[in-house]
């Protein structure tokens, strides 16, 4: 049995990685333990979120299906930090937990090149530090030339409530008992990372009159820019918002000792930006109240998601836990809280095409490298699965930069610095975030799609009319132009704005603030799309800084066209401060931009490296 490419994993990353090799023409064999956890959603029923919804934009930019699927599941639609600046908003779905697993499934199965088959992978099979294939549980082997690992969170997985470990994945599955000592052996580095879920809650069990109903947004949104709309705005599901209380925080402290963190029966690392309700309370003890949301799982069964109320406390303190929440007096729980520990790579082994350093032609992508959340999986695996396509087509790997997308920060992040808790997407992360914004994911990253084969004839086409028609309407903004007079300034004054002393464009005037394209339809006939429009309104209000942004990418980028050698010895690099010395040989970054970005290496450091490598050519 041989394959081009076998993806080991069915979450939200091997989804993506395998319908990638397929849709490239490459035979390709996805690997599940349960063919019925295809993309499940273990945790958070929703998609998006700050950085993480522009992910999920970028993903169908390039050609990739959660946002399509993400489309199809939705029971809330929410664009998030609409009072802010167009830099940090993003969309975030409460998505359908039967409906989504359902429709990628359905994808899968319907996608040419592509066969899944549900066993358990035991072992790697390598020769020459090169992939040959794996080994199943039973002991058959299945060779491929390409390999990518999706593992999640089922690596040697351990449930943790109170003090009670039981070997396990998610919902109770098997966990993978020896995947990741093959790796150990191969010389990866393992590590333990820890994750965790709240309680599930029965929706008829809940009093609504105590809680602050949260409704999804008006207007229409998706995520994929096919821009089909599969549920209305009137017929979304709300969602609740709840507080927790000082009872609750009582009861938390009361029995600290009990949770399996602070029992001290935990050996992974948290999550630091999701953490688990007990470590709210701690850490955060000036705080009076938590906000929590009760979100719906689904129209097929009646469990709320208490978001926000992770917990790996013994069922019995749940009981209590949960009683003390305005409206879940009288909750019937209808699953416990937990957390989950499992085995990880070092990421700074891997390099930036996310191919292995250590073994030709393994890639590895989501919770495996140290990520948490859907999102992050998905964009890695989708990268995974171009690279492994473009290597066995001899081409170079696609490798996006910091200032062109949130995966590429996400990437650059993983290998250059590693992680020491499980990783989470921030705007904050992102130095150029006013250029990776959720309304231009197409603009900066389709193109790509359409080079490594990803992205239609026809949706290409339909992109450079986009593009075209921007250029258009911006063109004829700047080329018209308003002048003082009275009636002019009689509408400008209406708005509210500061009327005219002299001539001005249309795009000059909608750079004022307070100015929208809606008042500059006054003044001509505006024949685009939506999406069009918004393009050219906010390259107009924020061309400043957008400008600047480019200017600072730009040096950026400058290092980045700086090669380093593969095979370069930084011990003979001299005047290189020790510390330095051992992160670069540790990470081998291949770009001095990439070297710069390491914690550890300080500007004078690479001055030296940068001098080095002029002398040596």
């Amino acid at each position: 049995m041989k394959y081009e490419i076998i993806v080991v994993g069915g979450g939200h990353a091997g989804c993506e990685a395998a319908l990638a090799a397929a849709r490239k023409n490459h035979k390709t064999l996805l690997v599940t333990s349960n063919i019925n956890n295809i993309a499940d959603m273990p945790c958070n029923p929703s998609i998006g979120g700050p950085a993480k919804g522009i992910v999920v934009r970028e993903i169908d930019a390039l050609g990739g299906e959660m946002g399509r699927n993400a489309d199809k599941g939705a029971l809330q639609t929410k664009m998030l930090n609409t009072k802010k600046g167009p830099a940090v908003q993003a969309l975030r779905f409460q998505s359908d937990k039967v409906t989504y697993p359902k429709e990628m499934l359905k994808t899968l199965k319907s996608t040419k090149n592509l066969e899944i088959k549900e066993a358990m992978v035991e072992n790697l099979l390598v020769e020459d530090k090169k992939m040959k294939g794996i080994e199943l549980e039973d002991g058959t082997k299945i060779n491929a030339d390409a390999v990518i690992l999706t593992t999640g969170t089922y690596l040697k997985a351990v449930v943790l409530t109170g003090s009670k470990k039981t070997p396990s994945g998610p919902h109770g599955e098997k966990e993978s008992k020896f995947l990741s000592d093959s790796l150990r052996k191969l010389g990866f580095t393992i590590k333990r990372l820890k994750t965790g879920t709240p309680q599930r809650i029965d929706k008829n069990s809940i009093d609504y009159s105590k809680t602050q109903e949260e409704k999804g947004d008006s207007v229409t949104h998706t995520f994929s820019f096919d821009n089909i709309v599969y549920r209305k705005p009137e017929d979304q599901i709300s969602c609740h918002l709840i507080y927790t209380t000082p009872k609750t925080h009582e009861i938390i402290k009361e029995h600290l000792n009990e949770s399996s963190m602070y029992g001290g029966y935990v050996e992974g690392i948290g999550p630091r930006y999701c953490p688990s309700i007990e470590d709210k309370v701690v850490r955060f003890s000036d705080k009076e109240r938590h906000q929590l949301f009760l979100e719906p799982e689904s129209l097929y069964y009646d469990d709320i998601y208490i978001q926000g109320f992770s917990t790996s406390m013994p069922p019995e303190i749940q009981d209590l836990m949960v009683h003390s929440l305005p409206g879940l007096e009288k909750a019937k729980i209808l699953k416990y809280g937990y957390a989950i520990e499992y085995d990880a790579i070092d990421s700074k082994q891997l390099k930036r095409s996310l191919e292995t350093k250590l073994v030709e032609n393994l890639y590895t992508a989501g919770q495996i490298n140290g990520t948490s959340g859907y999102e992050e999986a998905a964009g890695q695996g989708l990268i995974a699965g171009i690279n492994a396509s473009l290597k066995l087509e001899g081409k170079n790997p696609l490798i996006l930069k910091r200032n062109e997308s949130y995966i590429g920060v996400l990437i650059d992040d993983l290998v250059t610095k590693g992680v020491k808790d499980p990783y989470r997407l921030l705007t904050s992360r992102a130095e150029y975030r006013l250029l990776l914004r959720n309304d231009n994911a197409d603009l900066r990253l389709r193109e790509y799609g359409h080079q490594v084969g990803l992205i239609s004839e026809e949706k290409y086409k339909s992109f450079l009319e986009k593009k075209e028609n921007i250029k258009s309407l911006t063109e004829l903004l700047q080329t018209t132009r308003i002048t003082p007079k009275k009636e002019i300034n009689e509408y400008i004054e209406k708005i509210p704005s500061t009327p005219l002393k002299d001539g001005i464009s249309l795009y000059d005037f909608l750079k004022r603030p307070e100015v929208t394209l809606e008042n500059i339809k006054h003044f001509i006939e505006i024949n685009y799309t939506n999406e069009e429009q918004e393009q050219v309104e906010i390259n107009a209000k924020y061309e400043g800084y957008i400008k600047k942004a480019n200017k600072e990418a730009s040096k950026m980028l400058s290092l980045e066209e700086k090669n380093i050698p593969e095979d370069i010895n930084y011990e003979e690099v001299p005047n290189l401060a020790s510390e330095a010395r051992q992160k670069l040989s540790e990470v081998r970054p291949t770009t001095i931009g990439q070297a710069s970005r390491i914690s550890g290496v300080n500007p004078a450091d690479i001055s030296i490296l940068m001098v080095y490598l002029r002398r040596n050519n």
